[in-house]
Order: structure tokens, then C-alpha cells, then sequence
């Protein structure tokens, strides 16, 4: 197994590439900035200099790697593109260049509350609904697949147990990073996380439950 992993130099996208790092997962880091990804991923990480908007660079960045793991998201702006361009093309990108490159498994960070249009995430561009439309695609393209939707993420990590829930079924909550990161690699090597969207947040009354029966509680 190889991974590349796009959104690579992201808060969620760092600790993906430090998590396949520390289970010893060759990892390839698809960055924009080659001097930033050196500076805040490990050294392990091997760096490619590429863009989800430039189809044509993510041919070279998948050469040999037979998984792929997305953390792009669109950054806060003025440009009302920015969610359409990056959260929806940008992955529908990926998508295409996994299918022709033959990619074994495709896990992509998306977000709680995707199906609700008049969610107020969606004032920042309907960042929300093309990201559901990018989980659309994905889920149809015939690429084995898992779609993680996470609630607010936070950056400090807690031993609260991770709870992990059908779509459509968890509207509030918030989870760590790092838990997310875990998720991620974790539905890597887990068969019933093939095919499946999950929703997970962290809550300190959950009972806590290994990953088989975490991914298989979720139909």
C-alpha cells in the first residue's frame, strides 16, 4: 500500500499524512507550496508538487500509489467560487484521476450536515452543498470508496469515545483532528468501511467500541 494525500499541508490533512507515517504507510503529500510542506509535515512524508485544479499534475502524483486520501477544502474568501472550485472540482479532479490510474481506495473528508440546503454553512458559498455534490460524485463513480463526514472540528485531542452514525443521522457535535485522521487510515483496513458514508463526532458519555464494530454498526 501506498497513499497519496491531497489537502496534504490542511490541519486534518497533516495529521492524515502523520498518522500513515506512524502505522508506517508509505505516504506521498500532494502540496501547492513546497517549502511550507516541508516545514509542517513529517520528514518521512515523501512531497509532490501538485494542484487538485490541474488535472494534469495529479497523473505523476498518483504514479504508484494505490490508495488516496482527500482533505481539501476551500479556504474562507471573498470568491464565491471558491467551495465550487476547490470542494467540487477539485475533487471531482481526484476522482478522475484515481479511476484512470486504477486507485484501490478512495477516503475523502467531508462534512456533517451536507444534505441540509439551508444549513448556515452554506452562507460561505454553498461550501456545504458542493460538498455533498463532490460525495455525489464520488459515491457513482465506481471507485471503492468511504466519505467521513465529521462534526466541528477541533484541534486539541480528547480520550472522548468516537461514536459513528449512518448519513443523515447526526446534525451537531464535534470531534478531534486527530480522530478523524484515525478514521481515515483506519477504513483503509476495514471491509465494512468499503462503499459507506459515515458521520462521527466525540462524546465523552459514548461506550467505547473498536473499529470493526464502529464501521460495521453503520449500514
Amino acid at each position: 500500500m501506498k497513499a497519496l494525500v491531497a489537502g496534504s499541508t490542511g490541519s486534518t490533512g497533516q495529521r492524515i499524512v502523520k498518522e500513515l507515517v506512524q502505522r508506517d504507510i508509505p505516504v506521498r503529500a500532494l502540496v501547492r507550496n513546497l517549502e511550507k510542506g516541508k516545514e509542517v509535515l513529517p520528514q518521512e512524508a515523501e512531497l509532490v508538487v501538485g494542484d487538485v485544479l490541474k488535472p494534469e499534475s495529479l497523473t505523476e502524483a498518483l504514479s504508484d500509489c494505490t490508495v488516496l486520501l482527500c482533505a481539501i477544502g476551500a479556504s474562507p474568501s471573498l470568491d464565491p467560487t471558491g467551495p465550487y472550485q476547490v470542494d467540487y472540482q477539485g475533487t471531482k479532479n481526484l476522482v478522475d484521476a484515481a479511476k484512470a490510474k486504477g486507485i484501490e481506495h478512495f477516503v475523502i473528508v467531508s462534512s456533517l450536515c451536507v444534505s441540509q440546503f439551508f444549513h448556515p454553512l452554506n452562507l460561505f458559498w454553498l461550501v456545504l452543498y458542493w460538498k455533498q455534490q463532490a460525495e455525489k460524485y464520488i459515491s457513482e463513480s465506481g471507485l471503492t470508496y468511504t466519505i467521513v463526514r465529521p462534526g466541528g472540528l477541533r484541534n486539541e485531542d480528547t480520550p472522548d469515545p468516537l461514536v459513528m452514525s449512518p448519513p443523515d443521522t447526526m446534525f451537531d457535535g464535534s470531534i478531534p483532528r486527530e480522530k478523524v485522521a484515525q478514521v481515515c487510515v483506519e477504513s483503509l483496513f476495514q471491509s465494512a468501511a468499503a462503499n459507506k458514508t459515515v458521520e462521527i463526532v466525540s462524546k465523552q458519555e459514548a461506550t467505547q467500541s473498536n473499529w470493526e464494530q464502529l464501521f460495521a454498526s453503520v449500514a
